[in-house]
């Protein structure tokens, strides 16, 4: 997948179909040694120890990845001292859950916190339910707290309320006949969105943890341009505010309710310098080897702040970025899927209630699937496996190799856009062109047999994987200048730090060359159709899905569209494609990724 996730809203495809149904580690930096050692309680005392070290396991972005993934979705890369690397199969909660208890074991003075997007995006055995079971899964994982994402949102405010407060679907109602869901155990934190109505934030601002006179506060926001990343209709009637501002406003008012010792959970996150989980990112000096959107928060999120735990961009940090007043502060994140897991030690000194910031120490650790599948998460997944299964392992087309869903063009994103350029067509036999944004892409397609469909099957489940939004595909009419627009708008404004490339249909074709900055790396004069040069005056009938049809990913002018022509589900063209294009005798290949020449 893209390195930055983005959304989209999913939801009534799972209505059609269920109606249908019925340790590794690495230290982060800092770590001092403390006047005395800490502890709950000195040998022979009455009175707990001054220094109390808290432990804080975290992760982000588990997208409802209960099985574990696929491809290299579900690998992570480490780093040896001799500058060689190494991958390590990881992932899924059955070995999440394992490693989680055995990190905790039975310390007293142990906390789980998430940063957003449990949820959304999910492959089809919790995304088919609506992701009760992927909450049902993190109850069972003792999660304590989280803030919202961006994915939380795919559904809508209403739909994020259910998740938390329980109750039957609205419109799939309850899977288990006579059983009621029960929502989560644990607060989703929403500080920074503000219902219009009522101007007060949606969910809970904040939660506090409290242990023999141990408090640490917990603010959760996501993303303050999460409605650039998720359709309308799932951010309607809310504001989000900015991140930084959110946080020191509450981090005021826990200190006025004698909570000193604070840590923000923040969907958003940045870019190591390596993409090996056990990289170091101080190894530069403090905060060099990380860039992105977090650094700036970082550096502006008030003192009172004691660590960070982030998300939203996959990636796997553990890194200290100088808060406002040049102190080194802890930074995490743990990748995503539940590949990683991090574990904190926050040192709470008991006469002052605050952490001692030179005993933070902090290090991302692999979920590795060689150790003992917890038992429980075995059961809750086998119990969906079997409402799913007669959809999952419907038979929807073949393939001849691997199909991976990375890179600035990625084989996955092209044969999406194909598939819709072929629905595109059928709606209306004029459309020339399709354009899929690298975030709808989630997953590749894996030769290698999944369950006992047998190699180069594809099924309904591994395709739901890959798009789970239930978006249509829409036709619209654009100028050859719009077109124009459309690419230079994917690496300039809003995207000029990270493009939103988007995949081009075959026989669309253009150079981008990123040695130049914003709009420029668009050669114009490469752009081609069909190979005969683009034509600023003419019209051009183009495909793409609901989330880009309305402007999405910052790219504006795909809002901009004439003759608007509503189609079907994208993964029913999808689908279809698979089914015309490929058979057991001759399976489809993956597409080059050769439409787009990149210099660099």
């Amino acid at each position: 997948m893209s390195a930055t996730p983005h959304a989209q809203r999913r939801g009534s495809r799972r209505n059609r179909i269920v109606a249908v149904a019925a340790g590794l580690a690495t230290v982060g930096a800092l770590a001092a040694a403390m006047p005395a050692s800490a502890g709950e309680a000195k040998p022979g005392k009455t009175k707990p120890s001054r220094y109390q070290d808290v432990q804080l396991l975290s992760f982000n972005d588990l997208h409802g990845n209960l099985e574990p993934p696929a491809g290299s979705s579900g690998r992570v890369t480490e780093l040896h001292e001799d500058g060689t690397t190494t991958t390590i199969n990881a992932g899924g909660v059955e070995y999440l859950a394992t490693h989680l208890r055995d990190a905790r074991g039975d310390n007293p003075y142990s906390i789980t916190a998430a940063a957003g997007d449990m949820v959304g995006a999910s492959p089809l055995l919790s995304g088919l339910f609506h992701d009760e079971p992927t909450i049902e899964a993190l109850n069972h994982l003792d999660l304590d707290v989280t803030s919202v994402g961006n994915h939380e949102f795919d559904e809508g405010a209403k739909e994020l309320a259910r998740l938390q407060k329980g109750g039957c679907h609205p419109t799939a109602g309850c899977y288990v006949k006579g059983k009621k869901f029960k929502g989560a155990d644990f607060p989703y934190l929403a500080a920074n969105v503000i219902e219009n109505k009522t101007k007060k934030p949606l969910l809970k601002p904040y939660w506090v943890w409290k242990k023999n006179g141990v408090k640490i506060g917990f603010i959760g926001v996501t993303l303050e341009d999460t409605p650039g990343v998720v359709s309308a209709e799932g951010v309607k009637g809310l504001t989000f505010k900015d991140e930084v501002k959110t946080i020191n406003k509450y981090a005021k008012e826990l200190e006025r309710q004698g909570v000193k010792s604070v840590v923000a959970l923040i969907h958003e996150g940045g870019a190591p310098a390596s993409t090996s989980y056990n990289y170091d990112c101080d190894s530069p000096g403090a905060g060099d080897g990380i860039s992105g959107p977090i650094v700036d928060i970082a550096k502006n999120i008030t003192p009172k702040v004691d660590a960070l735990v982030t998300g939203h961009t996959h990636a796997a940090y553990a890194c200290t970025i100088k808060d406002p007043s040049g102190k080194p502060r802890m930074v995490t994140s743990a990748a995503s899927f539940g590949r990683l897991y991090t574990d904190t030690t926050l040192t709470y000194d008991r006469k002052t209630g605050d952490i001692s910031r030179t005993a933070v120490k902090s290090a991302n650790h692999v979920v590795t699937r060689d150790v003992a599948k917890a038992a429980d998460m075995t059961d809750l997944i086998n119990r969906w496996n079997t409402l799913a299964a007669p959809i999952g392992n419907r038979p929807i087309g073949y393939i001849s190799a691997d199909i991976p869903s990375t890179g600035t063009e990625s084989p996955m994103g092209d044969l999406i856009a194909d598939a819709q350029l072929a629905a595109g067509k059928k709606l209306d036999p004029e459309t020339d062109l399709a354009l899929m944004n690298p975030g709808g892409v989630r997953a590749p397609l894996t030769y290698a047999a999944k369950g006992s469909e047998g190699d180069g099957v594809v099924t309904y489940a591994e395709g739901f994987t890959v798009q789970p939004f239930s978006n249509t595909v829409n036709l619209q009419n654009f100028t050859g200048a719009q077109l124009v627009q459309i690419l230079k708008e994917q690496v300039s404004g809003s995207n000029a730090a990270s493009p939103k490339i988007l995949l081009p249909s075959t026989g669309f074709t253009y150079t981008l060359d990123m040695t130049k900055t914003g709009a420029d790396r668009i050669v114009v004069d490469s752009i081609k159709l069909n190979g005969a040069a683009l034509d600023p005056a003419a019209t051009y009938r183009v495909a793409t899905n609901s989330f880009l049809a309305g402007g999405g990913d910052g790219i504006t002018t795909l809002g901009l569209g004439t003759n608007d022509l509503v189609g079907g589900d994208d993964l029913a063209a999808l689908e279809a494609y698979l089914l015309a294009n490929s058979s057991a005798g001759n399976p489809i290949a993956p597409p080059a990724a050769n439409r787009i020449t990149i210099i660099s």
